[in-house]
């Protein structure tokens, strides 16, 4: 009678060696997915970054004089929200871009804005600094506060528009298991701005200016059969998103840029120098509001009066 056959434990040479490949895979993808501190994150504060916008502003030639300017608030009118999974309470644009404004109108050189925003706070400090007139020592100076600088000009205007998702696509490829794909996302922000003459209340200049925000992912990935039954699937990407307050940002000193060379169109305001009036920038500018303000092309028209007859007929 033989003996029953006794169950070993012993691993198969090729599936332990398996086995082994996996666990090295395993660990060289969580040594690749483990904490690391994000690349430029403990660098020290600095400037705002730049925008093509700040360097046409800031090469505008000298005016004949600066003009006072009061900007009393430059507000958000879109009435956007971020969608529901960032946040149901956070707008899409920033609250703060009358600060923008304000730095857009004294980088430019030709405007000296003046404090109205927080007007109220700024007659309360000279309230106080008045109740202590009289009640120091003999020997004090005496304290003498000029009046506020009056306005000429007020700027006004705000965020009118924000559009998400204006375009959208992508493209991607796999061969033999490896493949690549990307997609991009195009917003759009639309700033209006304009200048008021105190004495009178008319507007001298409007301008509406548009940037886009663009953002893009780029997702490579891998999915092989090592053998037959184990699977290799490796996925990485990254995500690349345009700050919207720097395009906000950029749309601001734009519209300032494009304002500040209506008015010298318009005799508003003078150069230092007569001869700056072919300088590139204010040409460049110049050649932007022509390019707007040409009617359709021949080809177009066709096409606008048939959705014009379209609706025409649809209201009917």
């Amino acid at each position: 009678m033989k003996a029953p056959a006794r169950r070993t434990n012993a691993v198969h040479p090729l599936r332990g060696l398996r086995a082994g490949i996996l666990i090295a895979a395993c660990g060289a993808l969580t040594a690749c997915a483990s904490y690391r501190e994000p690349v430029d994150v403990g660098n020290a504060a600095q400037l705002t970054p730049a925008t093509p916008s700040t360097h046409d502003l800031l090469k505008l030639p000298e005016p004949k004089g600066r003009i006072v300017v009061a900007v009393y608030g430059f507000r958000d009118q879109t009435g956007q929200y971020k969608p529901s999974p960032d946040s149901s309470f956070s707008t899409s644009v920033t609250q703060g871009a009358a600060s923008m404004l304000v730095k857009a109108l004294k980088d430019s050189g030709w405007f000296t804005p003046v404090e109205r925003e927080s007007l109220q706070e700024l007659l309360t400090e000279r309230r106080i600094v008045r109740a202590l007139d009289g009640s120091q020592d003999k020997n004090t100076p005496q304290i003498s506060i000029p009046a506020l600088m009056p306005a000429s000009i007020l700027i006004d205007g705000g965020i009118i528009s924000y559009e998400s998702n204006i375009r959208t696509g992508g493209a991607g490829a796999r061969f033999l298991g490896i493949g690549l794909s990307t997609q991009y996302r195009m917003d759009q922000v639309t700033v209006g701005l304009r200048s008021v003459d105190i004495r009178t209340g008319r507007v001298l200049q409007t301008v509406s200016t548009t940037k886009t925000i663009f953002s893009y992912e780029v997702r490579p990935s891998v999915f092989k059969f090592v053998n037959f039954k184990d699977l290799l699937e490796i996925e990485g990407g990254i995500t690349q998103n345009e700050p919207a307050q720097l395009c906000v940002k950029e749309a601001i000193e734009a519209a300032v840029v494009h304002l500040t060379v209506q008015g010298l169109k318009d005799s508003n305001w003078a150069l230092k120098n007569p001869d700056d009036w072919n300088s590139p920038i204010i040409q460049n500018y110049l050649h932007a509001e022509a390019n707007y303000a040409q009617p359709l092309d021949a080809a177009q028209a066709p096409t606008v009066a048939a959705s014009t007859a379209t609706a025409t007929d649809r209201v009917e």
